[in-house]
């Protein structure tokens, strides 16, 4: 799997994150964690990983109501 493409809400707990947890110390599983510099596709597509990587969302601003009130 590929934690990086986990669309659950932030207050719900990953299955692959959960099992990476539990089986961490299992003898026999072990678990690769690849970045930018594993991405050996068009340089193009670096370039959008990295920028994914770097992207921080901004806080959502709410349209503000007119100042006049509606008939």
């Amino acid at each position: 799997g590929d934690v990086t493409q986990i669309d659950l809400p932030k207050n719900v707990q990953s299955g692959l994150k959960e099992a990476a947890a539990i089986l961490d110390r299992v003898e026999g599983i072990k678990f690769v964690y690849f970045d930018e510099r594993d991405v050996v596709r068009h340089p193009l597509v670096q370039k959008i990983v990295t920028a994914y990587d770097r992207y921080q969302p901004q806080p959502q601003q709410h349209a503000h109501p007119s100042s006049e009130p509606e008939p």
